[in-house]
Parts: structure tokens; sequence; C-alpha cells
């Protein structure tokens, strides 16, 4: 049997007796938040981080999940400045907290104000982790590493200042080679180490002077008072610096990512100051040894040059014996020298003899009177063949204002500015624009006394 109330309808009725209206969303979603938060007001929950995500403002967003199930998560931007460490995708945490719900997309949420690693094997499984990104990356490559300076002149220290790790690289650099050191002091662990200490390193290569090298230290502790030195900016700021760096983090057995990023790991702050500089009084040493070496060599050359110029002086023949046969070839010419000349005087002598009779001044006389002819004759012929005398008898020599004779009319013609040189003197003239007629010119034959004469010369007794 049924009852009208219970039979839907087209419209809501309110059942007779019922005093519980209908809820709006927002009222109902109100209830359920007050009831989340009153029944869970803290909770502490262990999972593994998922989908992590910090947001520009600050506030972080993630996921816990273990095998079963998952819930969501949110960290204020407040929590998020006061973790120990920076959460990542795959590690398992212990997360402390309040439940709450999100009405705007019905779920509900923890509010994280506490969040730690879940015991020391997750922290070592997030080690490991992010060694084998940061590997990946090239970061540890063995060819990044450089060679350290064999005596820097200033080394940059990144530790406590007040801690003893400070005191024993002092002391232990002042013992082997006294050096500046400048401290960039720092907090090794806790809130905010991290960052101060890649802060620290990336500061060295600005200031003046710039250091040598840098020793980055800290004194041994657990793992947890060494993670800032496993944090990711660390790492990449030892990676990234341009100054030759040692890890010096913990003791020998002390492990920490800046180790593998860094161009050399020292066991302990003290062995990064041995590794750092040499030992002043093994060097003066060292450069004794080499200069007596250098001594020793320089007279060991000088006795046996000595003793081969000894050995090479014996072979040599005596001084006289070198000198003896040219000393006595130059006595046999100097004795035979007044010979010589005596006879070569009286050869001469000799041959004048032979010549005199044929020096007669007659003779010289007659060749004398006969060249003197001769040179009349050639003066006189030379007289009457230069080319100015036929002027005097009314000849006219044309020539160019070059002063070359023309003897063609064509050529006088086209050298239009000409000379007439008289007997008595030059007229310019010219030939003017106007082409002579062409006439015919009959040639005569030439006379026989215009040909070429004999020589004077010709016939002439040797």
């Amino acid at each position: 049997m049924s009852f009208p109330e219970d039979t839907p309808g087209l419209l809501a009725q309110t059942a007779g007796g019922d005093n519980s209206p209908p809820l709006t969303v927002a009222e109902l979603a109100g209830a359920v938040k007050r009831a989340v938060e009153a029944g869970f007001g803290r909770v502490r929950v262990r999972g593994e981080i998922s989908g992590w995500k910090r947001h520009s403002s600050g506030h972080c967003y993630f996921t816990l999940k273990d095998d079963e199930a998952c819930i969501d998560a949110v960290i204020w931007r407040s929590g998020a400045t006061t973790l120990a460490f920076r959460p990542e995708d795959g590690a398992e945490v212990i997360a402390t907290g309040r439940m709450t719900t999100y009405p705007g997309r019905s779920k509900y949420q923890i509010v994280v104000e506490r969040m730690e690693l879940a015991g020391e094997g997750a922290l070592m499984a997030l080690l490991e982790r992010r060694r084998r990104a940061l590997a990946a990356e090239g970061l540890f490559a063995a060819e990044r590493k450089r060679r350290l300076p064999f005596m820097p002149r200033v080394i940059g220290v990144v530790t406590s200042p007040t801690g003893a790790v400070i005191r024993d690289i002092l002391h232990r650099l002042e013992d082997r080679c006294p050096t500046h050191v400048v401290v960039w002091p720092v907090p090794v662990q806790g809130e905010g180490a991290a960052a101060r200490i890649a802060a620290a390193i990336r500061g060295f290569p600005a200031m003046s002077p710039r250091p040598d090298l840098l020793i980055v230290a800290r004194g041994g502790g657990s793992i947890e008072d060494l993670w800032a030195f496993n944090e990711e900016e660390v790492v990449r700021a030892a990676a990234e610096c341009p100054i030759p760096l040692i890890s010096a983090v913990g003791h020998e057995t002390d492990t920490t990512l800046i180790d593998h990023a860094a161009d050399l790991r020292a066991p302990t702050p003290t062995a990064a100051a041995e590794l750092a500089v040499p030992v002043r009084a093994e060097l003066r040493a060292q450069l004794d040894d080499l200069l007596a070496r250098k001594r020793r060599c320089l007279q060991r050359r000088a006795d046996l040059a000595r003793e081969r110029l000894a050995l090479t002086a014996c072979r040599w023949p005596q001084a006289d014996g070198l000198l003896d046969v040219r000393q006595q070839r130059l006595d046999e010419v100097a004795a035979r020298l007044p010979r010589a000349l005596t006879a070569r005087t009286h050869k001469g002598e000799a041959a004048m003899n032979l010549v005199a009779p044929r020096l007669q001044p007659s003779l010289i006389a007659q060749r004398i009177a006969r060249s003197a002819e001769r040179l009349q004759a050639a003066w006189k012929m030379a007289e009457l063949v230069h080319p100015e005398r036929p002027l005097s008898r009314g000849f006219v020599r044309v020539t160019d204002r070059a002063g070359r004779t023309l003897t063609r009319a064509a050529d006088a013609r086209s050298a239009r500015d000409l000379s007439l040189h008289f007997g008595d003197g030059r007229v310019e003239a010219s030939t003017g624009d106007i082409a002579a007629p062409q006439r015919r010119v009959e040639r005569r034959p030439r006379p026989s006394y215009l040909n070429p004469q004999p020589s004077l010369f010709d016939g002439e007794e040797a």
C-alpha cells in the first residue's frame, strides 16, 4: 500500500509534520566541511609525493598516495618556506596537518603544516633519485673537472665562521704555505642553509681580487645535518662555478652530491687545505736541490770540456813544426829575389838596346808631318759639307718647331708650323690650311759631285 506523499510528482511537496526543509548545495557543502574539520582536526599521513607543483603565489599543491588510495594536499606559502628539504615526486614523507574540504570542487584535502621524510631509507632513496637525475645532465662528468692551481694566491672558503672547520683550515694553510684567505660565512645546516651556500659559491667569482681556488667545507654529521649539500641548487652552483672548487664536507665516509660536482673531493676540511697548497719548506728544499744539481752539472760539463781540450791538445803538432817548412820556403824566396830583380833589369836593358837604333828623330818628325797633312785635309772637307755653308749662297733649310730638318713637301704640310733658316737668321712660317696642288716633279739625275767621296784616310801607311 502506497501513500500519496511517497509518490513522486511534478512539484516538490512538503510532507505533513516534516520540519527539515531542503538544504542548498552551499549549506550541505559547509556542513560537510565542518564535520570533516571537526572529526579530523589534526592528522599525520604517510605517503609518496606525486604531482608536486609550486604555484607563482608560493603555495604548493601535490598528491599523497600509496598502493590503494590517494589524497590531495596543499601547503600554504608560509609553511612552504619552513620545509627542511625540497620535496619532489617519488619522495616518501610523513605529512602533518588538518583535513578540510574544498566546496568549489566537492573534494577533500589535507592542509599540510609540517612535512618530513619517512625515515632514513626514504631520505636515501630521494638522494639516489636526485643523484641519477643530475648525473644524467652531465653535471658529474669527469671531463668537467679542472686541475687545481699549483700555488693559489687567494683562496675563498665557504663555511661557518664559528666552527672548528675554519680554524683547522687556516692553521693548516699557515703551516704549509701562508696564503691570503677570504671567508664567506654561511650556515651549514638548517633552514635556508642551501640557498646561502649556493649564493656564496656564485658570489665569489664577482669579488676583487678574485680567488684562484674555492673550498666548501663542513664538519661531520648525520645525513640530515649534511642535507644542505645535497640540495639541487648547491650542486648546480658548484658545477657552474668558474673557479676550481674543492668539496670538503663531513668525514671520510660521508658523501654528498656536491662531492660529485666539485673538481676535487677532500676527505676532511684539513685535507682540503693540504690539497690546496704545497708545503713551502718542501718547495725550498726542492729548489735548493735543483740549484745544487745545476751547479754539479755545470761543474761536470766544465771538467769534461777541460779533459777534451787536453786530449785534443796532445794530438796537435808543435807550433815550430807547423811553421818550419813555410819559414824555410820564405828564406829561399828572399835569397832568390835580388838575383831575379838583377836578371830582369839586364833583360830590359838588352831589349832597349835592340829598339834604340830604330828610334830616330827624323822618322818621328816625318810621321808627325804626314798626320798633320791628313788632319788639314779632313778639316777642309768638314767645312765644305757643313749644312749651314750653302745658306750663305741663297739656300734655305726648313725644319719643324722640334728642329728636325724636312726634305719633303708632304712633311712640311703635315708639320704646318715651320722654321726657315737663312744665312743671317731664322724666320717662322706656316703652311696654312689650303693644301698645295699636286704637281709631278721630274727627278733629275744626281750630280756626280754629290756622290760620296773616298775617305782621305784610305791607304794610310801603317
